[in-house]
């Protein structure tokens, strides 16, 4: 299938629920709607990507919610960690056939389509694409063929998850791409850096 995938992982937006850590020092509403904010982001440049869609929620499929649009499949995350339900919803894109995918979450302010644009484009000449986040993590990986060991007994929430990615695509001899380095907030340190970042 010479169509693109992006899958998209995202949390059931509810106060309490989302943005914990970010929420312990701004409160629950605040974290609620930043998060709401940054779906929207991630919604628009997933519609300009250019890719078809796949919305992978993390508690329940809702009746109403800015990703049900059409042409925009739906499904559960299903795994018992993190790297896990990733393993699953990219196995789940290629056993459909899909020959290039990616996946990002809804954490980054700054995505745009051009960026994801970009991140297909790379998967014509590269193994495997990632976009690093300024926390040490990547805000997107994507692929051409599953590689399990990008997902399984790995540590997430360090500021070593990109780097141990980019090693195991060194050892499995994947060549692997870099996309700029963006923002990804999960406290309210990543959002003060944010924010003073920008001009």
């Amino acid at each position: 299938m010479d169509t693109p995938l992006l899958i998209i992982f995202t949390r059931n937006p509810e106060p309490g629920k989302v943005k914990t850590r970010l929420a312990a020092a701004t409160g629950d509403a605040f974290a609620l709607a930043l998060y709401n904010r940054m779906r929207g982001i991630t919604l628009k440049a997933a519609l300009e990507s250019g890719a078809e869609l796949a919305v992978f929620y993390s508690d329940y499929l809702p009746e109403n919610d800015c990703f049900l649009a059409p042409g925009i499949q739906a499904f559960l995350q299903e795994g018992d960690d993190l790297g896990s339900r990733m393993l699953h919803a990219f196995d789940k894109g290629f056993t459909e056939g899909y020959r290039r995918i990616a996946l990002i979450g809804t954490d980054c302010p700054e995505l745009t389509g051009e960026t994801l644009r970009k991140a297909f484009a790379l998967l014509n000449r590269h193994g495997a694409v990632i976009g690093p986040a300024t926390d040490g993590g990547y805000y997107l990986i994507g692929m051409r063929d599953l590689l399990p060991d990008l997902f399984i007994n790995r540590e997430w929430s360090t500021s070593r998850v990109c780097n141990d990615a980019l090693n195991i695509l060194k050892q499995h001899g994947v060549d692997c791409a870099l996309l700029q380095e963006l923002s990804d907030i999960d406290t309210v340190e990543d959002l003060e850096n944010f924010n003073s970042s920008r001009p």
